[in-house]
């Protein structure tokens, strides 16, 4: 998605227009692309829940969120601006989603902070100015943002990779039958745990390749679980196990907004994401769910639906922000 319009953003931080006279400066931002920062709606490679992004970010985490402006200067570096103006950007967004041209040009009062850096990698780049690179660094800028390594395996690389599922769930699913899932009776608050075959994308396919038993984590990956142990000390079904304990949890102690998000889906069902410290869930109310765990790289582990795991995501979706 691309925009096409302009404000911009210099290196002190806050946000300009043309000169007076009708001269433009080489600074102003070049808009490439906007996200939303909200409860129900922010980029999970910045953290697991939305505090957590807005930290990641310096922001405060206020409940009406942010829109974040990615772009170029003048100069070809890249900026990350956050606004105020939620609604500005959710329309932008909304269009750029269903294929039509809008131009956004956030008011300069609406600018909160002027990040250097972009925390996602973008295939697009301004035209008509250098080639798209970090921002000198003056005294007291923070470091750039910058994306997670893609040939790594950590909470960045876990969370967009269930980030994936979520988005080509019917992929993910067709690749599943009945042989893929083993049912458990007792160790857990859900009686569904990971079959005998995890599943995997290739490097190619935007996960970090798979780490078994007795290797080394990919390049960038610690190949250390929460609890500092072996990358891949912890079995399948035992890592299902626990995710699903951490995930009962939530129902009777609630995690940060945004630990919980619900989705539309098809059918009248909802495409619930849940994280975690070390885990991600992926599930639909009315199918089954994914597991994706920091200690166990590159593996997508199918939770079978079992007799419990219904409750399980309805009580899910009734605590779930959703999007306005």
């Amino acid at each position: 998605m691309t925009g096409t319009d302009e404000g911009r953003a210099g290196p002190g931080g806050l946000p300009g227009r043309a000169s007076a006279d009708g001269g433009e400066d080489d600074d102003r931002l070049y808009v490439l692309t906007a996200l939303l920062l909200t409860p129900a709606r922010f980029p999970s490679v910045l953290g697991d829940d939305y505090p957590q992004a807005c930290r990641t970010l310096g922001l405060e985490p206020y409940a009406e969120g942010y829109g974040l402006v990615l772009g170029q200067d003048g100069e070809g570096a890249r900026w990350t601006v956050a606004v105020d103006d939620v609604s500005l950007v959710a329309v932008a967004v909304a269009a750029w989603d269903c294929g039509m041209e809008y131009d956004l040009s956030p008011d300069e009062r609406s600018v909160v902070a002027a990040l250097p850096g972009w925390p996602l990698a973008l295939a697009v780049a301004a035209p008509g100015v250098p080639a798209p690179h970090d921002p000198e660094p003056a005294e007291g800028d923070p470091p750039a943002l910058s994306p997670p390594d893609a040939t790594g395996w950590g909470p960045a690389q876990r969370r967009l990779g269930a980030d994936e599922i979520a988005l080509r769930w019917e992929v993910w699913r067709g690749q599943l039958d009945a042989g893929d899932f083993a049912l458990s009776g007792s160790s857990g608050p859900v009686d569904a745990a990971a079959g005998p075959q995890a599943r995997e994308r290739g490097a190619g396919g935007g996960f970090a390749a798979r780490v078994t038993e007795g290797e080394s984590a990919p390049p960038g990956g610690s190949g250390q679980g929460p609890g500092g142990g072996a990358g891949a000390a912890l079995g399948p079904q035992a890592a299902v196990r626990r995710v699903l304990r951490e995930v009962g949890t939530y129902l009777e102690d609630p995690p940060p907004p945004g630990r919980v998000r619900s989705m539309f889906a098809p059918g009248g069902a909802r495409t619930l994401r849940v994280d975690g410290p070390g885990w991600s869930l992926v599930a639909r109310t009315d199918d089954i769910a994914f597991v994706l765990v920091d200690e166990r790289p590159g593996e997508v582990l199918p939770v079978g639906r079992g007799a419990r795991l219904p409750a399980l995501l309805e009580g899910l979706d009734a605590m779930a922000v959703r999007p306005g």
